[in-house]
């Protein structure tokens, strides 16, 4: 692209050096055309003189013959009269020749001189399209300097916005992100104390119920040291177990409905099972199955 239009700038100025060749030359050719009408014209002149003389002559033998009065005499006069006549047609052929020539040498002078008025006045304009384009060229650059200034202002300014803005953002981000890592650690912090809280909560009423359940053993092992009469009755009820025949009786034998109303007593007994062995253990068990029995 670069190499094509190197080629057409390079066109552009060798036909224009062709041009100003060109007009050199025909101001030249027309300077040239001018001399030249002009020396014609005075050949011309020079030959229309000599025919004026020759008819000059011509007249001054007209009238020479015309004043003789001899019997030849009108034979010379005609021939001097046709002498004359012709001199007088080469004379004012030659004298429109003159004319001619004049004004063609005129015509060519004039022309010359219009073409160089015309020649200096296309220079002139030239010039002053030249300095003008020159001029707006000038101004164009100054103008695209300024522009690519103000753009390079511009872009400097909107550059400087914009890292002010990221700066800004960056730190709303910073302070953001620090708030939030805040309220995370309050919120972390609150929700351990919370679980400390509860655990110790817990603990404390774990020991509380252990406490309460260590309390609540001591006292049916102290009851259960207290009874221990009861503790014999019940260990002995298998005896009932053992004498199916006497179902009838149940009824009359409301000392067994007592033993078996208090068994209760005997339910509170198995925390105190430990002093007393496994063994009153199991036939513990036994009369609760033999209540059934008694109640029918």
């Amino acid at each position: 692209m670069a190499a094509r239009k190197q080629t057409a700038v390079n066109t552009v100025a060798s036909l224009e050096q062709q041009l100003a060749q060109l007009k050199a030359q025909l101001a030249k050719a027309r300077a040239a055309q001018a001399a030249d009408a002009g020396k014609a014209v005075a050949g011309l002149v020079k030959d229309a003189a000599k025919a004026t003389a020759a008819l000059k002559a011509a007249q001054s033998k007209l009238a020479a013959a015309a004043k003789k009065k001899t019997p030849g005499s009108a034979k010379t006069v005609a021939a001097a009269k046709s002498v004359v006549a012709s001199a007088k047609t080469e004379a004012a052929a030659a004298k429109a020749k003159v004319v001619s020539a004049k004004k063609e040498a005129a015509a060519a002078k004039a022309a010359a001189k219009l073409a160089t008025a015309n020649d200096k006045a296309v220079a002139k304009a030239e010039a002053a399209v030249a300095k003008r384009l020159k001029a707006s060229a000038k101004k164009a650059a100054a103008k695209s300097k300024v522009a690519e200034k103000k753009a390079a202002a511009k872009a400097k300014l909107a550059a400087k916005k914009a890292a002010v803005k990221a700066k800004l953002a960056a730190k709303k981000a910073s302070v953001r992100a620090k708030l939030a890592a805040k309220k995370l650690a309050v919120k972390a912090k609150a929700a351990a104390k919370k679980l400390a809280l509860k655990k110790k909560a817990a603990d404390k009423k774990a020991s509380l119920k252990a406490k309460a359940a260590a309390k609540k053993a001591a006292v049916k092992a102290k009851v259960a040291a207290k009874k221990p009469v009861a503790k014999k009755a019940v260990a002995k009820k298998p005896a009932v177990k053992k004498a199916p025949v006497a179902k009838k009786a149940v009824a009359k034998k409301p000392v067994a409905k007592k033993a078996v109303a208090k068994k209760p007593v005997a339910k509170k007994a198995p925390a105190a099972k430990k002093p007393a062995g496994t063994a009153p253990a199991k036939r513990g068990r036994k009369p609760k199955a033999a209540a059934p029995v008694t109640a029918a």
